[in-house]
């Protein structure tokens, strides 16, 4: 999930920057569907704890990113004010590697966070049997739902003014 929300957020963020405002509809629209297709794909791939899987993952989804903003009309001139194409390759480039940084440092933490709550629940059965063995006795009152039914049982029979 966090390859496909990075690879959108970069997308959208430098595009915005070399541009000076955000991709329109269209184009926030498709960087989104390619968000849930980058996070989909990283999600079934079996070695995303490996960065330079990471790494490619990211670097497809910038690639294709890039290909839908120029195809939707983005311009990436310097004579139009946008970056020089050396400094977007820098900046998609430091970009990725922070990127993946993140999202391997995440993934750790992740683990570490997890192993340490499987340690501490591993001592809660012991607590968890004491609070289930809780006798539960049955009260002097009868269940709701047997009054609700007792009193919605119709009384049959003809009306008085008929039976006469």
């Amino acid at each position: 999930m966090a390859v496909g929300l990075l690879t959108a957020a970069l997308a959208i963020a430098a595009h915005a920057m070399a541009q000076g405002a955000a991709p329109p509809g269209a184009a926030a629209a498709s960087l989104s569907v390619l968000a849930i297709t980058a996070g989909a794909v990283a999600a079934n791939t079996n070695r995303t704890a490996d960065a330079r899987v990471l790494f490619a993952l990211l670097a497809v989804g910038q690639l294709v990113a890039h290909v839908m903003l120029t195809v939707a009309g983005h311009t990436h001139c310097a004579a139009s004010g946008g970056a020089p194409a050396a400094a977007m390759l820098a900046a998609h480039a430091v970009a990725l590697v922070v990127g993946v940084a993140l999202i391997a440092a995440g993934d750790r933490l992740c683990r570490a966070v997890t192993s340490a709550l499987r340690a501490w629940s591993a001592k809660l059965p012991g607590v968890l049997a004491t609070a289930a063995a809780a006798a539960v006795t049955a009260g002097d009152q009868p269940l709701r739902s047997t009054l609700l039914l007792a009193v919605s049982v119709p009384r049959r029979g003809p009306p008085v003014s008929l039976a006469r």
